[in-house]
């Protein structure tokens, strides 16, 4: 798959973005502090993609709605995350602003898409 084409497949997008924190999450020394850290950033990166296909595969608008809804608030999430990772462990910074403007390319997505359905 050429890299523009996956830039714009949102579930390979997605699915590649989990991937990606799990990688750089196994980097980060296990702590007190950072161990809860790490269990959240990976649940709420991993979530976006999962609720992103759980939403091509809606039974409902309603529902298509309600999953993108919660992608626009994973991604947010994991932004969070990894700002607060930063702050337990400042070496890793580089990283993760990589990875913090993926997850905010794909929050701004997510509430674009939200916000045309509301149009709708």
């Amino acid at each position: 798959m050429s890299e523009k084409k996956s830039k714009y497949d949102l579930e390979e997008r997605t699915a590649r973005f989990g991937e990606d924190v799990i990688r750089f999450c196994k980097k980060i020394p296990s702590g007190e502090i950072t161990s809860p850290i790490i269990n959240q950033l990976i649940r709420s990166s991993i979530s976006i993609g999962a609720n992103y296909s759980e939403a091509d595969d809606a039974e409902s608008k309603k529902d298509f709605k309600h999953k993108i809804g919660i992608c626009k608030k994973e991604s947010r999430e994991t932004k969070h995350h990894l700002r607060m990772i930063v702050a337990a462990v400042p070496g890793i910074s580089r990283e993760a602003m990589i990875l913090w403007q993926e997850a905010k390319e794909l929050n701004l997505i997510f509430n674009a898409i939200n916000n045309k359905l509301k149009e709708n």
